[in-house]
């Protein structure tokens, strides 16, 4: 093996990228944006489209180099309901739709406990759970025609093979449907009669099968091409430190969500309202996390096409101490029920210096999750908060730990989901942020938590 392509599907953007496995590291990608219907039954992905964008890329991808092997790699808190044809028997769900919220006091009856399957409650459809009980309720006679649940990468690869499977990470991803400690499916799963719908549970790593014969001619690729199984995005970006990297560390995955895990980290109790949880990492193991929505924040707060970073900005905001405090957006993160003010007044910021500010308050939430997980040792950076010295200064400021980052690539997930390939020589790329740790980021840091503090009590100073 010596390319593989990886299918990439994030909740805003998906790509297909070509990896290079002797050198570790992509060669080319094709991207699309991930959009959301909001027609039909309720807002749904669309899947057809993504699709399309995936046959495609994997063509024109084999046209600059052949392609040895394909993995997945998609965002958790999702699944697709098959008829017994293959067809989806219901829209597959955007887990951003309030809907469920309208079952959430018999769903929270029904819902197994923190301590059996390490699954905060979530609100939307960010249980996957919730999906499934407000779609079986909402819509008795399409859930009825259900053949087959699968989770969310697992679907491509059936798309790309014909073989339905499930996957630990993705099943074990605040989904309410998987036991952790046991290894196996939830309590609520045999009581609510779901049992015999989920196709059977495979590894990550695991080769289904070979691309179809079919799409093997329309896309070019040799028909005993090899789809792996897939993988969950946070734990894709997780793996690659996994094989090479002694614990203690943890991994900050970004994107749409920042996702930290800590490997071997200190013993703590997670606490299910701060949006702690269990995630399963690809080798069957749980790694205590947490998670809010990072990469919405800074879309929300600086657009698409932020502003050039400026020291100059960053000094000014750290010295009139200009801040942010928790949360954007609500409904979730360590602060869920927490609602945003600004110190001073954020018309009057400059746009270098409020991208400074909100790079701040990004990391001062990223500290406030790795606390909470118990994380000891270094702490690495990947995807597109990894360019952002600001947030890495931050970031190391107030753990008083090591941080790492990964500038080589956008993101971690599509090497990561490399990993699963037999033949990948795994490096991480990461290099260490070496910029002095000055005091006045810790005394930004030590009065954020303060003025945090004060803002969750209803105080004002």
């Amino acid at each position: 093996m010596k390319t593989v392509a990886v299918i990439d599907i994030g909740k805003t953007n998906a790509k297909v990228a070509l990896v290079d496995l002797d050198r570790f590291e992509e060669i080319a990608v094709r991207r699309t944006a991930n959009a959301v219907v909001d027609g039909g039954l309720y807002p749904h992905f669309d899947t057809e489209r993504l699709w399309r964008f995936i046959l495609d890329s994997l063509a024109a991808l084999n046209r600059e180099r052949p392609v040895d092997a394909i993995s997945v790699t998609t965002h958790g808190a999702t699944a697709v309901l098959l008829d017994e044809a293959g067809d989806l028997a219901l829209p597959v769900l955007d887990y951003e739709f309030a809907g469920p919220d309208a079952l959430a006091d018999e769903y929270d009856k029904a819902r197994p406990p923190f301590a059996e399957t390490g699954s905060a409650r979530l609100p939307m459809g960010l249980n996957l759970g919730a999906q499934l009980f407000w779609q079986q309720r909402s819509f008795p006679e399409h859930f009825a025609r259900v053949a087959a649940i699968l989770t969310y990468a697992q679907y491509w690869s059936y798309r790309l093979t014909g073989v339905r499977s499930n996957e630990l990470t993705s099943l074990g991803c605040h989904t309410d449907l998987w036991n952790p400690k046991a290894g196996s499916f939830s309590s609520m799963v045999e009581a609510e009669g779901w049992r015999q719908l989920f196709a059977p549970v495979r590894k990550a790593g695991d080769v289904l099968g070979s691309l179809s014969q079919p799409l093997a001619e329309e896309t070019g690729l040799r028909p005993a091409t090899p789809v792996h199984c897939g993988i969950h995005d946070s734990n894709a970006s997780l793996l690659p430190h996994l094989v090479t990297r002694r614990a203690p560390f943890s991994v900050v995955s970004t994107g749409t969500w920042v996702v930290m895990m800590a490997v071997g980290g200190e013993p703590v109790e997670l606490d299910e309202r701060r949006d702690t949880l269990i995630n399963v990492n690809a080798l069957g193991e749980p790694v205590p996390s947490a998670r809010f929505m990072g990469g919405r924040a800074f879309s929300l707060l600086i657009g698409d096409e932020p502003p050039p970073a400026a020291p100059e900005a960053e000094a000014g905001v750290l010295a009139a101490g200009h801040m942010l405090l928790p949360s954007v957006p609500g409904g979730s993160g360590p602060f869920p029920t927490a609602s945003p003010r600004w110190t001073t007044d954020e018309d009057k910021l400059a746009p270098a210096e409020r991208l400074a500010a909100v790079s701040f308050h990004l990391a001062l939430m990223t500290a406030t999750c790795l606390d909470l997980i118990g994380a000891r040792g270094d702490t690495v950076v990947e995807g597109p908060f990894a360019a952002n010295d600001a947030y890495l200064r931050m970031l190391a400021a107030a753990t008083g730990r090591p941080v790492l980052a990964n500038r080589q690539s956008s993101t971690g997930t599509s090497l990561g989901a490399a990993c699963l390939v037999a033949g990948a020589r795994v490096r991480t790329g990461v290099e260490p942020v070496r910029d002095a740790m000055e005091d006045a980021y810790v005394a930004y840091a030590d009065e954020w938590r303060r003025l945090t503090a004060v803002h969750l009590r209803g105080g004002d100073e």
